[in-house]
């Protein structure tokens, strides 16, 4: 049976679609930019996103502010979406160097060519890292989370996220300056 358009249910329905309308505003550059930290594909990392927010959408109902803040809830159903996304088989897709040279003799400005180089640097350094580490990474500087908000997805103490952030920015400096050297 349908609601009256004024009835208390209608009215609450419509401030809940208000609010969400908000909280997807703000969080979702940051769902994005996590995304595209873990799987390095722009259209997907805009599907996934999508899926994310048409998940929470689904689930607003049962979210809980006393349980946890929107930008924990929402960020776990994005690393959920992503740990969904590569166990149904989904491979990574890397750019090779022959494709980045080859797209600077298309006419691509020598600018371009020289920030996807340094894009496939940092996607095969960050690949070198271990699961945990390009997690935290990711969440880390792809979605802008504290080192307490990534222990709470994470279960692990934050003096631990803390020296695995540590570790992981150290190898992929030296992993740059391999490059460089290299």
């Amino acid at each position: 049976m349908r609601q009256p358009e004024d009835s208390p249910r209608a009215y609450t329905r419509e401030r809940a679609r208000e609010a969400f309308a908000e909280l997807y505003e703000q969080h979702f550059p940051k769902v994005f930019r996590y995304i595209s930290y873990r799987v390095n594909n722009i259209q997907l990392a805009e599907d996934l996103t999508s899926e994310v927010f048409v998940k929470a959408l689904k689930g607003f109902s049962n979210y809980r502010s006393d349980r946890a803040s929107f930008s924990t809830w929402i960020m776990s159903i994005a690393r959920h979406t992503v740990i969904d996304y590569y166990r149904v088989g989904a491979k990574r897709k890397a750019v090779s160097l022959e494709q980045v040279a080859g797209a600077s003799s298309e006419g691509i400005a020598e600018e371009e060519t020289v920030r996807k180089e340094e894009l496939y640097r940092l996607q095969a350094c960050l690949a070198r890292l271990a699961q945990q580490e390009q997690e935290i990474i990711s969440l880390k500087f792809g979605a802008e989370l504290t080192n307490r908000q990534i222990a709470g997805m994470l279960n692990i103490s934050e003096s631990n996220v803390g020296t695995i952030l540590y570790r992981a920015v150290r190898k992929l400096r030296d992993c740059f300056r391999e490059w460089q050297n290299g």
